[in-house]
This record gives C-alpha cells, sequence and structure tokens, in this order.
C-alpha cells in the first residue's frame, strides 16, 4: 500500500499544483519560483582517450506554501552544444555511449526532478514524493549536485527533534539516479531502501549514530545490496586564543543484504583534522573503505565526487578496498573587492588498498572562484597519477552557475 502511494504520488501532485496556484494566491499563500542554471566546460584527457564537453543544464519549477504545507515541482533539462564524450560508462544502445571519448557522466536529458508534498513545523517534517535528499557530510546518501543531472529519491521522509536529540528516517522505493532518461535500466534502481539516523548536539559536540538498509531489486546490482551500522563524532578544542581544532571521527560497519551474493563484513573508518592559521584552513584526513572476502564497502547513493580525488577514479571501490590520505590547504580572501567571494583550494591524496599492499597513486586538486552578481564562477583540476590502478587522468572545469 505505502508502494503503491509512493508511486503514484509525484503523478497525482502535478495536477494538483497546477490547479492549486491561482487558488492559494489568492488565499494569500507564498509561491516562489524555483530557477538554477549551469554552464559547464569539462574536458578529460587519458592515455588511450580523451573527452570535451559543454553542457548547459536549467531547473526550473514553483514551490506554493500554505501555512506549514507546502507542493514543489521542478523539472530539469540538460543539452549538450559539443558533446565530444561518452556520456554512459556502461554498455547501452544509445547514441549518447560515445566509447570512442573518455567518460563525462552528463547526459542530454529532459525530466521531472522533484514533486514532493511537505508539512513542516519548526524542526519537524514529513515529505513525501519524489525529493532531493542529502544527509550529513553525503557519504552515504546524497543528490550528487556536482553532476548536471541530480539524484533523487521517491521516498517518504520524517524528521524530528525533541531537545537536543533529532531524529530521521527515510523509507525510498525508488533511487532515480544521475544518467537521465536515457539510461535503460540504469535509469533508476527500486527497491525497498532504510535510512535512519538519531544524533544530538551538545555544546561544540555533534554525535549521530545511523543505519542504511540498502535491498535492490534490479539483478545486476545486487551486490550493491548492504546494511551499514554506524555513526560519527565531531568537535571542537580550543589551541589558543580564538583558534580551535576541529575533529572528525566516524566508522561503520558494512556487510551483505538480502540477496546480495557477496558473503563480506568490513568496516569503514574516517578521521580528520582541521584549523586555521593566519587566514588559511589547513585539513588532513585519512578514510578507509575495508574490504572482507573480495568485497569493499561501497557506497552507490553517496555524492561520490566529494571523496577520493575529484578525478572520479574511485566511483567503485576496488575489491581491496581503499585507504585515502589527504592534505587541503584553503583560503577565503575576503578583502578582493573586485572579486566578491573569492576563494582557493588545494588538496593531494595518497590512494593505498586496505588489503594486499597495492599502492593505487596519487592526485592533486585545486579549485578557484568567486562571484560576479548571482553568478558564480569556478575553476577546478584534477590530476591522478596512476601506480597500479586506472590510468593517468587529467579533468579540467570552467562553470558558471546562477540561481533565483
Amino acid at each position: 500500500m505505502i508502494n503503491r502511494f509512493l508511486l503514484a504520488g509525484p503523478a497525482a501532485l502535478a495536477p494538483l499544483l497546477i490547479l492549486s496556484a491561482p487558488a492559494a494566491a489568492q488565499q494569500g499563500a507564498e509561491i516562489k519560483p524555483i530557477i538554477d542554471a549551469r554552464l559547464r566546460y569539462e574536458a578529460v584527457d587519458q592515455k588511450a582517450v580523451d573527452a570535451d564537453a559543454v553542457t548547459f543544464r536549467l531547473r526550473a519549477g514553483a514551490e506554493a506554501k500554505i501555512g506549514k504545507l507546502s507542493i514543489l515541482a521542478e523539472g530539469e533539462g540538460t543539452w549538450a552544444p559539443v558533446n565530444d564524450y561518452n556520456a554512459f560508462a556502461f554498455p547501452i544502445l544509445d547514441e549518447q555511449r560515445r566509447p570512442q571519448y573518455a567518460v563525462v557522466a552528463d547526459p542530454e536529458n529532459i525530466e521531472l526532478n522533484r514533486l514532493q508534498l511537505q508539512y513542516r513545523d519548526g524542526d519537524n517534517a514529513l515529505t513525501v514524493g519524489r525529493q532531493r535528499i542529502n544527509l550529513d557530510d553525503q557519504r552515504w546518501v546524497g543528490s550528487v549536485g556536482w553532476r548536471q543531472n541530480e539524484q533523487t529519491f521517491g521516498a517518504v521522509r520524517g524528521e524530528a527533534k525533541l531537545g537536543p536529540v533529532s531524529a530521521d528516517v527515510t523509507y525510498a522505493i525508488n533511487q532515480r539516479t544521475i544518467f537521465g532518461t536515457d539510461a535503460g535500466p540504469r535509469t533508476a534502481f527500486d527497491g525497498d531502501f532504510v535510512f535512519a539516523g538519531l544524533g544530538s548536539k551538545l555544546g561544540p559536540v555533534h554525535a549521530k549514530l545511523f543505519a542504511y538498509l540498502l535491498d535492490y531489486e534490479e539483478d545486476f546490482f545486487l551486490a550493491n545490496s548492504s546494511k551499514t551500522f554506524g555513526g560519527f563524532l565531531t568537535g571542537a578544542l580550543p589551541i589558543g586564543g580564538k583558534n580551535k581544532l576541529n575533529l572528525r571521527l566516524s566508522y561503520a560497519r558494512q556487510s551483505d543484504y538480502k540477496n546480495n551474493p557477496f558473503n563480506y563484513a568490513a568496516d569503514y573508518w574516517a578521521l580528520e583534522a582541521g584549523t586555521a592559521l593566519a587566514g588559511v584552513n589547513l585539513a588532513a584526513g585519512w578514510e578507509k573503505l575495508g574490504s572482507d572476502n573480495g568485497r569493499a564497502v561501497q557506497t552507490p547513493m553517496a555524492t561520490l565526487h566529494k571523496f577520493n580525488g575529484w578525478a572520479d577514479v574511485f566511483l567503485t571501490t576496488p575489491a581491496a578496498g581503499l585507504e585515502d590520505a589527504y592534505l587541503t590547504v584553503s583560503r577565503k580572501f575576503d578583502g578582493v573587492k573586485a572579486l566578491p567571494g573569492l576563494h582557493a583550494n588545494l588538496t593531494f591524496h595518497r590512494f593505498d588498498s586496505d588489503v594486499g599492499d597495492i599502492r593505487y597513486g596519487n592526485e592533486w586538486d585545486a579549485s578557484a572562484g568567486f562571484n560576479l552578481g548571482k553568478t558564480g564562477l569556478l575553476l577546478k583540476y584534477a590530476r591522478y597519477n596512476a601506480k597500479n590502478f586506472a590510468v593517468d587522468t587529467n579533468k579540467l572545469w570552467l562553470q558558471a552557475e546562477w540561481a533565483f
């Protein structure tokens, strides 16, 4: 019964939003337009193939609020005036599958992105329909916002807060991927997915326990069915004057679930420490996606571009697992009036296996950006130097983004 309601919900909400808009306006409802545009050039240089992509993505829609109730509808379209790239990294009979080029996972696409009904009362909320879900740092569940086509979920999500304790529970039946409407069976994955979190903040300390139960229906994707239980702890320690040492520790245990053909139980660890010195932000960290019995920790719903290097070499964790030791230096230049919002970032990664003592390689990532009015401009570069995994990969991005 819940499954049928979730599937029918988006279709039912569309005419409701359209028909109710004039009446809502008369009743004093707030109607907010949604416009989000992004123009990007992406270049990829690998040993055997390269790619050049110019893509333009537009999201447009509206959200109508009447008291504590809101209805949101949003469409998404991506156009590629320069399409010398392979939009699909997997075999599929489609004109956007161009294996003579390197992969840029931004296929041309027009689709419904979000269509949801929400009731919110302060920190308590219930959201039903196709929705964006970004949990914590998006290591386990996220919208993959870096790619042009967003990942969304057909789900029921409940959020509640009682004193210092907050709860966030989602039941989803559909993961709509970044590959768009022409990706065949990879357009969306069906299943039974539960995301649950219970957290509390006490002063500068934030602690949270989480559980992710992923039960996929597609036969070719069953290896990603897993159960993950863990938590994280963040806090800040004074180290003299106004300086603080920001700390984050996360641990999880992942194992096979339901019809996963693998039998494994592997650990996930993440440690990070950061501080600011003379206006420069410094951070050092180590992340391990462990391996057991030939299967490593996988995060198929994560915003993967945020982790393990911008070259996206490790979107799927190697069977021997992955250890990522990294150092980041960043700064915001608030005093540059001609370039408001100017910021720069430089990160170095060293990649190794969890088992087998395999040196995967290292990577340099750099970015700089600033604002021109409501338009954000960004330059990014990634250079992965391969050792015993994948191939040398260079990527360059030039981007302009505007949101209303």
